[in-house]
């Protein structure tokens, strides 16, 4: 397959504003106005390029954000949402009925695994939680009300990687389809070629990159994007998780910058975790050759991107994690805070935070423990100075 660099899929798109601006302008309207009924009614059945009819249903700003992720995904065209989890919720709504089954892995973000888990059923919509890892008991979950096979590239919060490619093959002969959440990979990795039919981001994260706004988007086919739209039957337009045209214009100008920022928070992540290892400390980062999903991350990389931000590291003891968060935020690390992305460092505990949603029990199983915090770690250019003020926080609490 030949490489693909979504720096450049996204560098050329060029859109312009409506009296030549390099930024395109914000339609800062609801609805819009016809010269004919005709037309109007026609839009009612079908897209028309160039025409609008109510920012519920598309206004160009949300149109040119999504053609670019589009390209971005290398996929045929893409939908913005007001969240991440409208974005999913959308996908999943349209994809499943009542009596449907979805299998998904056991270690994703919190939110998603209270919609499956709690939300789910209540439309008579059965989840199957597997370790997404282990493709035997991913087959042996698969029956034929499957519909959906859900996964993370890289999990949430423990670093697992999907095998994307042969996902895509249990998925395909299964007549199923195979939804990737990339919100943690990125530029990094690019699902769609590797066999997934749906793609997910929350946008809040690294695509907008400055933690000022919530935003989703799901990068598909044109026909399961259209599909998403239809006035009778599309859970984008029947749900109304329509984006603010001012956010998407913002996040249309944070995108450009994206691969330089991947490449700092990945070259950052790198650097953070391993000083951590050298300190002892129990250390999750796919960037590691000794990380178990290091091989398969990388033969699906795209080229100088790294590999993502985020890194979590296990302290075995939730006292002495609460204490060490509240210690490096008092010395300018960065953040107690949850979310990722952001161009600060930002911390938090997973197990009573993004992740909280998900039973004690089902923690304990998946190796999610009290102690683990999990770094989003920012672009800081003094990142050797950040992790000396970290390690004397450690000294302090006589974790190193």
């Amino acid at each position: 397959m030949k490489k693909f660099d979504p720096s450049v899929a996204i560098h050329d798109f060029l859109v312009f504003g409506e009296f030549g601006d390099v930024n395109p302008s914000i339609t800062d309207s609801s609805t819009f106005t016809f010269l004919s009924t005709d037309r109007m009614s026609e839009i009612f059945e079908h897209e028309i390029e160039g025409c609008f009819l109510y920012s519920r249903h598309w206004n160009p700003i949300n149109k040119y954000l999504s053609d670019t992720l589009a390209r971005f995904e290398d996929t045929e065209s893409a939908q913005v949402t007001a969240s991440g989890m409208g974005a999913i919720n959308c996908a999943i709504m349209q994809l499943c009925n009542a009596g449907d089954e979805i299998v998904s892995s056991h270690t994703i973000y919190g939110g998603t695994y209270a919609l499956f888990k709690n939300f789910l059923p209540k439309f008579n919509i059965k989840v199957n939680f597997v370790d997404i890892t282990n493709l035997e008991e991913v087959k042996k979950a698969v029956t034929d009300k499957t519909k959906v096979i859900y996964c993370e590239t890289i999990s949430n919060p423990l670093l697992e990687i999907a095998d994307i490619p042969n996902l895509s093959k249990i998925a395909k002969s299964s007549n199923a389809k195979l939804v990737v959440d990339n919100t943690f990979a990125p530029m990094v990795v690019t699902p769609a070629r590797l066999g997934a039919d749906v793609v997910i981001h929350s946008m809040t994260k690294y695509i907008n990159g400055t933690s000022d706004c919530v935003a989703g988007c799901i990068c598909s086919t044109k026909e399961f994007i259209s599909s998403l739209n239809d006035v009778n039957s599309g859970a984008s337009m029947l749900l109304g998780t329509v984006l603010d045209s001012t956010r998407a214009a913002s996040i249309l100008k944070n995108i450009h910058s994206l691969h330089l920022r991947m490449q700092k928070h990945s070259g950052n992540a790198m650097y953070m975790a391993s000083e951590f290892e050298k300190l002892g400390i129990k250390t999750y980062y796919p960037g590691f050759k000794t990380h178990k999903g290091h091989s398969l991350l990388k033969s699906m990389m795209n080229d100088g991107f790294g590999y993502s931000g985020i890194v979590a590291i296990d302290l075995l003891d939730e006292d002495k994690a609460n204490k060490l968060m509240e210690m490096m935020q008092m010395e300018k690390v960065g953040y107690l805070a949850v979310s990722l992305g952001y161009f600060k460092t930002l911390f938090s505990a997973p197990s009573h935070s993004t992740s909280s949603e998900i039973p004690e029990e089902e923690q304990a199983k998946i190796g999610l423990g009290k102690g683990l915090i999990r770094f989003s770690f920012g672009l800081d250019n003094n990142i050797n100075e950040i992790f000396e003020r970290i390690k004397g926080c450690m000294k302090k609490l006589e974790i190193v």
